[in-house]
């Protein structure tokens, strides 16, 4: 598709090393990084979209199969005896805002309790959330389970997919 060639060219051309000596191209380029981390990277490289696509078809799939037969493919039902794991979503202040209401949707979604912990000022804590998630601050929101990282958005999505979630939460 043609969106898709420019969606990766772009990004390429924002995250190339090429011209970074040169202050007039080098911040450009950050500012357009920081952008598209803001918009919730619409810019990808080509195993980013593919993954995307992938995981867009397996969703489409899932919705035909719940309408199909009712139920809903590769979710567990929580057991009623077993309490749920603490569900901790680090943030960062004013950083990756529209990530971060796409988490809670995911949550809210799956009536799954969780705790925001905003780690603006706090050396500490997001040191130990970049270190145990292998993560960079513009990774930021990042979901632990029962201090076990999932990862971003995608990452959380993913396991809620596969049932992963579910299985980490509820046991």
């Amino acid at each position: 598709m043609l969106i898709d060639f420019f969606r990766t060219t772009l990004h390429h051309a924002i995250t190339t090393p090429a011209g970074d000596g040169f202050a007039p191209i080098r911040v450009p380029k950050g500012l357009a990084r920081r952008l598209n981390v803001t918009l919730g990277q619409p810019l990808c490289s080509k195993e980013q979209l593919a993954s995307r696509h992938a995981a867009e078809a397996r969703l489409i799939a899932m919705r035909v199969a719940k309408a199909r037969d009712g139920k809903t493919p590769g979710v567990v039902s929580a057991p009623e005896t077993r309490p749920a794991a603490p569900v901790m979503v680090y943030f960062e202040k004013d950083r990756n805002t529209r990530e971060l209401a796409r988490v809670e949707d995911v949550f809210k979604g799956k009536s799954i309790a969780y705790q925001l912990l905003d780690v603006a000022g706090d050396e500490a804590t997001l040191a130990f959330v970049m270190r145990a998630a292998s993560c960079e601050e513009d990774d930021l929101p990042v979901v632990f389970v029962a201090g076990t990282p999932i990862g971003g958005y995608g990452a959380l999505v993913d396991a809620d997919v596969s049932g992963a979630l579910a299985k980490a939460i509820y046991g």
